[in-house]
């Protein structure tokens, strides 16, 4: 007896260890390492393969079959209202120590910024090569210094002081006097040149957008509005920068409310992409005007008017776009400095969101507290929200491990659906734990174990004698 428990708790060392890789792997990836291995390298191999009829289809919320948006569903998105890294990220890790951004969303930056700035790499001139090694720069001293070298070659390369003011410059003053210097510039080689180049087209707007913000940070913000709004009348087909998104922002702290609904009016339409700026402002404008005055026990009592049953579907739309959000709105979790770059739906998203935001929806009286009793009905209206969603698509799988690449270490990443571990990883993980225990205690003490054992038999043997008699 003692020489097999041995042999099963040598087996089962391995056992466990497998079982607490399965469950590190499952914990850090959100799905089976063993189902994983199966479905990408067994199922080829067997000949498996998902049926052509409903491989990327989903149903929609009238039950209609759709084109499921795989490749879009995780796409990383430019901030538009992304920070300043001299200025604002920097000083955030001389206070702290912390890295506010990863690698991967700097280079996502530099990718952005070598794309936008530098053009067609066989008609480059000399200051835009140097241009173009300095953001692949990793180490940011390095990339200043050939902005520097840049400079030299050509005193007006606009992207050189482009790179100095986003880098370099420690206060928001120093940038803006950067950027207006870059603008001059840009501005030179349209009236000089009149050139329709796109890597001068794209530093215009950028120049402009970054000098709006700078602007609005300073307190200058009837002058950024003013900026964002003439902006998007001279490059209305640039939609996709989403300056619309900074124009909210500015015009709720203005609390220019009227003007937010109009912007919202023209850019929440069913045939745009969403954001969770637009859905939580629209949700913020229909709970403002009847916050002020709700109570929940009185709601319960007499029912909800139009004007609140309005503002609930407002908020359950936005938190069905957007889960993560309302729990950095309501404080519940820290907000951190926002990534450069955020992933739509996603923690990220949230993040963005609600670093900006969070003090309009403080400023409009009872909002929060509508929120409050009210955002987590959202999901009995969406019990499955990978499979389906009730208006907008099912919720992407993918968003964690994206989110994991764009946001730091130290910052909890917010996982929806709620992930619970499969209950055959507890069970087995939990009989491998107790048959070992038992070997281990059999090892040290083998004759108190075969008591205990013979003991354990022979109360078996009666209670099995006592149910037989019983039954008959």
């Amino acid at each position: 007896f003692v020489f097999r428990l041995l042999l099963i708790y040598n087996n089962l060392n391995k056992e466990i260890l497998r079982n607490i890789f399965e469950w590190w792997y499952f914990r850090k990836y959100g799905t089976s390492f063993i189902e994983q291995v199966s479905v990408s390298h067994l199922r080829p191999l067997l000949g498996g393969v998902e049926s052509s009829s409903t491989t990327g289809l989903f149903s929609s919320v009238n039950g209609e079959a759709e084109p499921r948006p795989s490749v879009s569903e995780c796409k990383v998105w430019r901030n538009p209202l992304n920070l300043f890294r001299g200025a604002e990220y920097n000083r955030y890790t001389w206070v702290t120590g912390k890295e506010p951004l990863t690698y991967y969303d700097m280079n996502l930056s530099a990718q952005d910024h070598q794309t936008f700035f530098t053009g067609d790499t066989q008609q480059l001139r000399p200051e835009d090569a140097v241009m173009q090694k300095a953001w692949r720069e990793r180490n940011p001293q390095a990339r200043i210094r050939a902005a520097y070298q840049a400079i030299k070659i050509n005193h007006e390369c606009a992207a050189a002081y482009v790179l100095l003011a986003e880098e370099e410059a420690t206060t928001i003053t120093e940038a803006e006097r950067l950027f207006k210097k870059a603008l001059s510039f840009v501005l030179l080689i349209f009236v000089l040149c009149q050139s329709t180049a796109g890597k001068d087209i794209n530093l215009l707007v950028y120049i402009k957008r970054r000098l709006a913000m700078c602007a609005r940070k300073l307190g200058r913000i009837k002058e950024a509005v003013k900026m964002m709004r003439e902006l998007m009348k001279e490059f209305p087909l640039l939609g996709m920068l989403n300056i619309h998104e900074n124009l909210l922002e500015a015009l709720l702290e203005l609390q220019a409310y009227a003007d937010v609904q109009a912007v919202l009016s023209k850019y929440d339409d069913i045939s745009l992409p969403k954001s969770a700026t637009i859905c939580y402002t629209s949700a913020l404008l229909k709970a403002r005007a009847v916050s002020d005055k709700f109570s929940p026990e009185a709601a319960s009592r007499r029912g909800l008017s139009t004007a609140e049953m309005n503002a609930v579907e407002a908020i359950h739309r936005a938190v069905e776009f957007n889960p993560h959000v309302p729990k950095y709105l309501l404080e519940m979790k820290s907000l951190i400095l926002p990534p450069e770059h955020i992933l739509k739906r996603g923690d990220s998203e949230a993040v963005a969101y609600a670093f900006f935001h969070l003090q309009h929806w403080k400023r409009a009286e009872g909002a929060l507290n509508l929120l409050h009793c009210t955002w987590e009905g959202t999901f009995r209206i969406i019990p499955y929200p990978l499979e389906k969603g009730h208006l907008f698509y099912p919720y992407p799988g993918c968003t964690e491990t994206a989110d994991r690449e764009l946001l730091p270490s130290f910052h909890e990443v917010s996982v929806y659906p709620k992930k619970e571990l499969p209950f055959f990883i507890l069970f087995t993980a939990g009989l491998c734990s107790f048959t070992a225990m038992l070997a281990m205690l059999t090892h040290q003490f083998p004759e108190l174990m075969g008591i205990f054992a013979k003991a354990v038999s022979n109360a078996n043997s009666i209670s099995v004698r006592i149910w037989v008699l019983e039954f008959n």
